[in-house]
């Protein structure tokens, strides 16, 4: 075992890991979770989170204490791995190819597991016939709907959405409903917007399911949700379940979106200032987008919070102290632009923490989290994440 892995195992306290570290906040996790259940129970829908920001059993396990439930998954391995826990009934959220159609099949044909496919064309339809030949199971259906024009799908007034149902039969697939995901709510970032957002994604879907069924296909699941219209929905009718990700952890561009505040942000990495530029109003630390990762999210937002904001080692933020310019190791601290505070002192040495624009991305770079509770520098658990495709 590399001496590295070794010294991460063992550390006790934060002060003791090695930087940069990813660091996940348990009691704001919780809450996070506990707040989308309790809507979903008073919206009257199925929470079926996705698990493509967490990828963990353990997140997984805090979600659902009791035994494993409906779940959302991004990508083949990580309904490999939950199948691996005990996870039986899954959609996979991206549109099937014939590959990754009959790897999930085999995790069916060799768990017991339900992993629903997600389409959107006849293409994919007619090829459902081969992948239930090649491995003797039926596959679960899901046709992908655009509501607000963000990503694939079809319209639901699309005639071609009645072709693709009726070519999912003839393959001899199983053709479970309809699903879409409010992708350009993460643009908005007023309540009444997001309202609205919320409304037109159920109204869209529901009409679907609607045309659909007057056309003899059963359609018994309504599926739709991101987080910001899974927390701003005022009304659900139609709708059988809810999906939703980053809403465990949250990030600087659900806060700008509206859907949260700085303190409900659960992940962060851990970094060390290894030096400064005083005359340019620099620190430099040891986390770069090796370890943010290179996402933007806020640059088109009304707050730019460059590649992260800044908190001290217990997590309290600094205040307009932002990582302003990453390389592949380094990260630079620099106060906002516009700001009239000054940089405080932060000696090589110091610890600091830096919290994602996206968390999903943030959390990809790391092979763990170390697991920790509001400012205590104790790590109480270390929780593996799954990664690739």
């Amino acid at each position: 075992m590399e001496p590295n892995v070794k010294a991460r195992e063992a550390a006790k306290t934060i002060d003791a890991l090695i930087t940069p570290s990813l660091l996940l906040d348990r009691g704001r996790l919780e809450r996070n979770v506990q707040r989308l259940a309790e809507r979903a129970r008073k919206l009257g829908v199925v929470l079926r989170p996705h698990m493509k920001t967490a990828k963990s059993i353990d997140v997984a396990r805090g979600v659902f204490p009791r035994e494993p439930g409906a779940i959302t998954v991004s990508t083949i391995a990580e309904a490999e791995y939950f199948a691996g826990h005990g996870f039986r009934d899954m959609t996979y959220a991206v549109g099937m190819s014939p590959v990754s159609a009959k790897r999930a099949m085999e995790i069916c044909r060799r768990t017991g597991a339900d992993v629903k496919l997600l389409l959107d064309s006849v293409e994919q339809a007619d090829a459902l016939a081969d992948v239930r030949e090649t491995t003797g199971v039926t596959p679960s259906v899901f046709i992908e709907l655009d509501c607000d024009d963000h990503r694939g799908g079809l319209k639901p007034d699309d005639p071609r959405l009645l072709e693709v149902a009726e070519r999912v039969v003839a393959a001899g697939a199983k053709l479970v409903g309809v699903l879409a995901h409010a992708g350009e709510s993460y643009g908005l970032s007023t309540p009444d917007a997001l309202v609205e957002a919320a409304e037109n994604e159920r109204s869209a879907t529901v009409r679907a399911a609607e045309t659909l069924r007057a056309h003899g296909h059963a359609c018994p699941i309504v599926s739709l949700g991101s987080t910001p219209t899974a927390h701003f929905a005022q009304k659900l009718e139609g709708v059988t379940e809810l999906r939703a990700g980053v809403y465990m952890f949250f990030d600087l561009v659900q806060h700008g979106v509206g859907v949260c505040t700085i303190d409900d942000i659960a992940i962060s990495v851990l970094a060390t200032v290894i030096g400064a530029k005083p005359e340019k109003g620099w620190v430099l630390v040891d986390a770069g987008w090796m370890a943010l990762s290179r996402d933007r999210g806020t640059a088109n937002q009304q707050l730019d919070q460059g590649y992260g904001v800044v908190c001290d080692e217990k997590g309290r933020v600094l205040e307009d102290v932002v990582v302003s310019q990453a390389s592949q190791e380094h990260g630079i601290l620099a106060i906002r632009n516009g700001s009239g505070k000054s940089m405080p002192e932060l000696p090589v040495g110091t610890r600091i923490r830096i919290l994602p624009n996206h968390a999903c991305a943030m959390a990809a770079q790391h092979d763990f989290y170390s697991v920790i509770n509001g400012e205590s520098p104790e790590i109480e658990a270390r929780w593996e994440r799954i990664r690739g495709w």
